[in-house]
């Protein structure tokens, strides 16, 4: 199964425990698979370095580094959305779309609202674990 993660479960996975690490184990373990773009890994980037000065313990980039080799990178540059209240957050929508992932795991409210547009389902991370990977 292909997934479109949004930012913040992905770095929250990276930093703390519970359902959010728990979906990147499933990424490790190969039982899911995780849809990428340039710009979704280039926001990964800038997040996981602004919150790694705050816990410098941590060192993301071994693990961007690995999601860039092992993800799955679909061009989104002919794809263009502008559903989401939030525009930042067009980018996971165009991501769904252009890997044909039916399912984005985020905690943002923006996305969670516009669930069902073009069939793609918007899950919060404990639901998509609950019902996919349990």
């Amino acid at each position: 199964m292909r997934i479109v993660l949004d930012t913040n479960v992905f770095i929250s996975g990276i930093f703390f425990s519970g359902p959010h690490s728990k979906i990147l184990q499933a990424w490790r373990t190969a039982k899911i698979q995780i849809a990428l773009s340039k710009e979704i890994i280039e926001e990964y980037q800038r997040v996981g370095e602004e919150l790694s000065s705050k816990f410098p313990s941590v060192d993301v980039d071994p693990i961007i580094e690995m999601l860039t080799i092992y993800g799955d990178l679909f061009e989104t540059s002919e794809i263009s959305v502008s559903i989401c209240e939030d525009p930042d957050d067009n980018k996971f929508i165009e991501c769904a779309i252009a890997s044909n992932s039916k399912i984005i795991v985020s905690g943002d409210k923006h996305l969670l609202n516009i669930s069902g547009h073009q069939e793609i389902t918007e899950l919060k991370p404990r639901d998509f674990l609950d019902n996919y990977l349990l």
